[in-house]
C-alpha cells in the first residue's frame, strides 16, 4: 500500500486532500507543519509527499523539500508542492528545490487525482 505523507498547516485543507484520497489504495499521514514533516519522512519513508509551501517555524515547504533531496532515502521520493503562489517564479523555485510537480491552490480533486496519477507512473 503507497504511504502518502501531507504537510500543510491548514487543517481543512489537509482534509479535503484526505477526502479525495480515501478511495485509492494508500495509507494517509499528516504533518501540520514542515518541522513535523521532515520527521515523519524520515521515520515513515513515503512513497509520495503533498507539501504545502509557505508554512508557519523556521522550516518552510521548499526548505523541507530541500532536505529530503539531500537525503540518501529520501531524495528519490516524489513531492508535489501545494501553493497559493502561482507565478512562473514560484513555480520555478519548487521545482528546483526539488519538486516533481506544482500544484497552485485552489486545486480540484480531480487535479490531485490527475497529478497523482501521473507521478505515480513517472516513478
Amino acid at each position: 500500500m503507497k504511504k502518502i505523507l501531507i504537510v500543510e498547516d491548514h487543517a481543512d485543507i489537509r482534509r479535503l486532500i484526505r477526502m479525495t484520497l480515501e478511495f485509492e489504495e494508500c495509507e494517509i499521514h499528516e504533518a501540520p507543519d514542515a518541522a513535523t514533516g521532515w520527521d515523519m519522512a524520515r521515520e515513515l519513508q513515503p512513497d509520495l509527499v503533498l507539501l504545502d509551501v509557505m508554512m508557519p517555524g523556521d522550516l518552510d515547504g521548499l526548505g523541507l523539500c530541500r532536505a529530503m533531496q539531500c537525503h540518501s532515502r529520501l531524495r528519490d521520493v516524489p513531492v508535489i508542492m501545494l501553493s497559493a503562489r502561482g507565478s512562473s517564479a514560484d513555480r520555478e523555485a519548487g521545482l528546483q528545490a526539488g519538486a516533481t510537480a506544482y500544484l497552485v491552490k485552489p486545486f480540484s480533486p480531480m487535479q490531485l487525482l490527475t497529478l497523482l496519477g501521473s507521478t505515480a507512473t513517472a516513478h
